[in-house]
């Protein structure tokens, strides 16, 4: 019996190194897909800081705007700084085919990451009113010289 045992020691040794070959090779091809699927999904990542992405934002922001055709406007992303998950754009807007620089204006909006996309934020201070909102009447903002007065008594002098 002794002579017997060293012989299946070696034999179950050999079989182990047989079906231990194709066992580290299956390990190693798996941990290299693995590696690869986890590259390529973070390298799907869709990068959103770019301009267009912004305009994107402002325009989504706009087309929920009662009243307002984004479609009649030609919409420019002048400008965009990037900072974390935000950014400050100033954008331009003016009547689609329009090329006289007067009849455009420019709008400043800081917008939020919202995974991948950009969502227009409200300013604080504007009551939600992301374009820098004009003082409400009353707030202490004056009018230009003989303009109406906002929904009180005319000037004196005045009939109404």
């Amino acid at each position: 019996m002794r002579g017997r045992l060293p012989h299946l020691v070696a034999t179950r040794s050999h079989e182990c190194s047989r079906h231990g070959g194709s066992y580290n090779r299956t390990v190693k091809i798996t941990g290299v897909l693995l590696t690869l699927a986890i590259v390529f999904l973070c390298g799907c990542k869709k990068d959103i800081q770019s301009k267009e992405a912004v305009r994107q934002g402002v325009i989504q922001h706009l087309a929920g705007k009662a009243g307002l055709d984004v479609g009649s406007m030609d919409v420019e992303v002048s400008s965009v700084m990037f900072r974390d998950n935000e950014a400050e754009a100033t954008v331009s807007f003016r009547p689609k085919g329009a090329t006289d620089p007067a009849s455009s204006m420019s709008m400043t909006y800081t917008l939020e990451r919202k995974g991948n996309q950009w969502v227009v934020k409200s300013k604080s201070g504007t009551a939600g009113d992301p374009h820098g909102g004009m003082p409400e009447p009353g707030e202490g903002g004056t009018m230009p010289p003989g303009h109406p007065p906002l929904g009180g008594e005319p000037p004196a002098g005045e009939k109404r």
